[in-house]
């Protein structure tokens, strides 16, 4: 600490170019922390999805139907302890632009299979009561200003009703998601009123009255997974409506991966930027060093050991890369904690406590390697070398 003084005042030397280089890092790290909640927000659900819980959908598409009566069919599979579903309603808010997932699902079923989703007793009691109810996540309430009790008309684009009038539904509840990363930006209402318009419709037994979107089932032993997901997809086989039985886990990645590898695009980019910065900084310590070459002999001449002088040539590139890239990457965090900045198609916009342990990791890295070749140089320096060369 008795050269803290001394190492500042190195800094300082050249202002506008240690102002700079400051910079740089701090942009890296902002943009390292606003690319890390674009992975989470693109990957949302993966981290989070139920260890326990499988999805079961049609083999052919995801957009197929499965009957009604393979309900109980699966849940008589050995090793399922609950199921319930949930059918891709599709209906549009003002303006296509306006999305948001909406299911009609079993109100009970659901919540009891998704126990992350928090709803007050209440709210949840008037939402199972009104067939026309809706249960609205946080962020898609927060997102068009609605409260519980508007009414909220959706236009129907796979259920159209007659005449072309929107779908009403009464906002019963808000739900919050207990887990973070947890989606919270889902429209539920009861499937009983999507079967009731659809028999008006199209008649019993036909497609939203007879049929779901896919199956959710809980399993009681999680590693007898592939087992239980032959099993179920071995009862339909050469049915009319054969299915596909996988994790949640693995259809939340599958998902994701329809946009491409998150994971490696990010990674890539986060790579090129610090690659570059790591070229500006060790340049800008190599530099610094080269003019005080004078110094540095002096200093050896009034005993400063070689040790000593590749420690303070280090110790002066970690600050400056703890100054710069710590404010960048506190000022990122502050950027992210401010939440979704697209209104709403970025729901699980955050940085994880991981990813944050990551950008402190690389910033200490970043000094070391910027730092290690001039600090070496310095260590190297041979006092009468240094004082002809001066």
């Amino acid at each position: 600490m008795k050269f803290l003084h001394l190492i500042w005042r190195n800094l300082l030397r050249r202002k506008i170019r240690t102002t700079f280089t400051a910079l740089s890092m701090f942009v890296a790290f902002v943009l390292f922390g606003v690319l890390m909640a674009i992975r989470i927000a693109l990957t949302m659900g993966v981290d989070v999805a139920g260890a326990d819980r499988m999805l079961v959908f049609h083999k052919t598409s995801i957009i197929q139907p499965l009957p009604v009566s393979y309900a109980e069919r699966i849940r008589a599979t050995d090793g399922v302890a609950d199921v319930t579903s949930a059918t891709w309603f599709g209906g549009i808010y003002q303006d296509p632009a306006n999305f948001f997932a909406q299911l009609a699902v079993d109100p009970d079923g659901f919540l009891r299979m998704y126990p992350e989703f928090a709803v007050a007793d209440d709210q949840k009691k008037a939402w199972f009561e009104d067939r026309t109810g809706a249960l609205v996540g946080r962020a898609t309430l927060n997102r068009f200003n609605w409260k519980v009790g508007d009414r909220v008309p959706l236009q129907g684009t796979i259920w159209r009703l007659p005449g072309g009038e929107p779908w009403t539904f009464t906002i019963r509840g808000v739900y919050d998601a207990s887990i973070k990363g947890a989606d919270d930006t889902q429209f539920l209402f009861s499937k009983a009123y999507l079967a009731e318009v659809a028999r008006k419709l199209f008649g019993p037994g036909s497609f939203g009255d007879a049929t779901v979107g896919w199956y959710i089932i809980r399993i009681a032993e999680p590693e007898r997974a592939a087992q239980i997901a032959k099993t179920i997809d071995t009862q339909f086989e050469n049915s009319q409506a054969e299915t596909k039985t996988n994790t949640e886990k693995a259809f939340a990645q599958s998902f994701a991966n329809q946009v491409g590898d998150i994971g490696a695009i990010m990674t890539a980019i986060a790579a090129a930027v610090f690659f570059t910065i790591v070229l500006v900084a060790g340049n800008t310590m190599a530099q610094s060093i080269r003019e005080r070459v004078g110094e540095l002999a002096v200093l050896k001449t009034l005993g400063f050991t070689d040790a000593l002088v590749l420690v303070l040539v280090l110790a002066e590139s970690m600050m400056l890369a703890v100054g710069g890239g710590g404010t960048g990457l506190l000022a990122g965090w502050l950027l992210i904690w401010r939440g979704d900045p697209t209104g709403g198609l970025l729901p699980g916009f955050f940085i994880t406590p991981r990813d944050l342990a990551l950008g402190v990791a690389l910033m200490l890295s970043l000094g070391l390697v910027a730092g290690t070749m001039p600090a070496l140089q310095a260590m190297r320096l041979r006092i009468a070398d240094a004082l002809r060369r001066n």
